[in-house]
């Protein structure tokens, strides 16, 4: 792939939007960032906040630590966080700095109990509906399909933005469409360096340092401990260990950033983790590692642009798809071989469901991680699923379109079954 090709252009494109920090579980920090825009719109602070949110939000934002907070958690935590502190310029960084003073004040101001949450009647994945009052004003934003993707601002009656929504979406579509298994590996393989060097290297040094953090410290369900101290001292337990630490970190409330894929940190951590404990363990050289990660980003990417951001499809899924993938980049395979790794990880691992985010995440991408090095392991032993196994298809391709089908069409009733029984009193 030549650096002037229009693939080699849009591939470089993705991975620089979405290899982006963030500061804490995207779903409540994207309440933050919007609650953030809204008291800057208005220009006061807000006297009372209406919100209406799709139920990924809810299941997302219910049960994580919010950062910067004082171990708070919730919808109305996280509002409150980007009402008295938050600054939208950061974007999902919007809650890195607050101060002692701030934290008190985010206190006072959820037991004022003026914040009415709702779920809305929206059928997209991602969607926050916020309008926020002062005396006779109102700032109202909305964000959809994306964590920062405002699509309106109104203040009062005057329209101040309002988004080409189906310009975006066609444009999305042409983008993303472009991604192939077999394109993506070329990419990685004639990409000049230089040019994704600034993100990867950020997306190694941030999820290394939370990764580190979580092995050192009592994090949730301490998952990273748990493999270290009780199964072998393999590569494949350190590589697995060092996601699910990361993930107990994050999910807990740790104050340090991490860099995102497909909108989730979780994701992030398990499509790069595993990739860079492999490549310290096989020596391998710092440009190798960078190539083996755009692999692994490309490939989560490539999975999740069927399902969505946000779906009753465990997302950890896709990303340790990725990572097996990038490991196997790392030995040396061939395209053929990683694209048996990418079948044989999504056959293996294809009913994790997504309850929300919280501790036990780090054991789902556990989970995931040792099925799609499995699949990895298979391909080394000459053994791959057959299409007309379940949902495999006859290509990689097509039984990439297939679980993207599953996640987002047949699991639609799931998920909202999932809501329920996680918002029931």
């Amino acid at each position: 792939m030549q650096k002037n090709d229009v693939k080699y252009q849009e591939y470089l494109k993705i991975l620089k939007k979405e290899l982006i920090a963030a500061f804490g579980c995207t779903e409540p920090i994207a309440l933050a960032y919007c609650a953030a825009k809204a008291r800057e719109t208005l220009g006061n602070m807000p006297e009372k906040v209406e919100l209406k949110v799709c139920g990924n939000i809810i299941k997302n934002a219910k049960s994580v630590v919010v950062p910067n907070t004082g171990g708070l958690k919730g919808i109305e935590a996280s509002v409150a966080a980007g009402l008295i502190a938050g600054k939208s310029s950061d974007n999902l960084e919007v809650l890195a700095h607050i101060n002692e003073e701030e934290k008190a004040n985010i206190r006072k101001y959820i037991e004022l109990n003026n914040i009415n949450v709702s779920c809305s009647c929206s059928e997209k994945q991602l969607f926050i509906d916020m309008t926020a009052f002062y005396k006779n004003d109102y700032a109202h934003i909305i964000i959809a399909d994306a964590h920062t993707n405002i699509i309106l601002v109104e203040k009062n009656s005057d329209t101040i933005f309002k988004l080409d929504q189906q310009k975006q979406r066609e444009n999305y579509e042409q983008a993303y469409g472009l991604l192939t298994i077999a394109d993506i590996v070329d990419f990685a393989n004639s990409i000049d360096i230089e040019d994704v060097r600034e993100c990867i290297e950020r997306q190694i040094e941030y999820n290394t340092a939370i990764a580190k953090e979580g092995l050192k410290k009592e994090y949730g369900a301490n998952i990273g401990k748990v493999l270290l101290n009780s199964c072998t001292d393999s590569i494949m337990t350190k590589a697995i260990a060092a996601a699910a630490a990361g993930s107990d970190a994050r999910m807990s409330g740790c104050e340090l950033p991490v860099v995102i894929v497909s909108g989730s940190g979780n994701q992030g951590m398990t499509a790069s983790l595993p990739v860079i404990e492999y490549a310290n363990d096989k020596k391998v050289d710092k440009g190798k590692l960078i190539r083996a990660i755009i692999v692994s980003n490309l490939i989560t990417i490539h999975q999740k642009t069927g399902i969505g951001k946000l779906s009753a499809y465990c997302g950890a899924i896709s990303a340790a798809v990725g990572a097996a993938a990038g490991v196997a980049y790392l030995d040396g395979a061939d395209t053929v071989a990683i694209a048996n790794t990418v079948v044989n990880g999504m056959a293996i691992s294809s009913g994790i469901v997504c309850d929300g985010a919280k501790p036990s995440c780090a054991g789902k991408i556990a989970t995931a991680l040792y099925s799609a090095l499995l699949g990895y392991n298979m391909c080394k032993n000459g053994q791959h699923f057959c299409s007309g196994d379940g949902i495999v298809a006859c290509d990689v391709e097509k039984c990439i379109k297939n679980v993207g089908r599953l996640a987002k069409e047949g699991m639609r009733e799931t998920d909202e079954e999932i809501i329920k029984i996680m918002t029931e009193k």
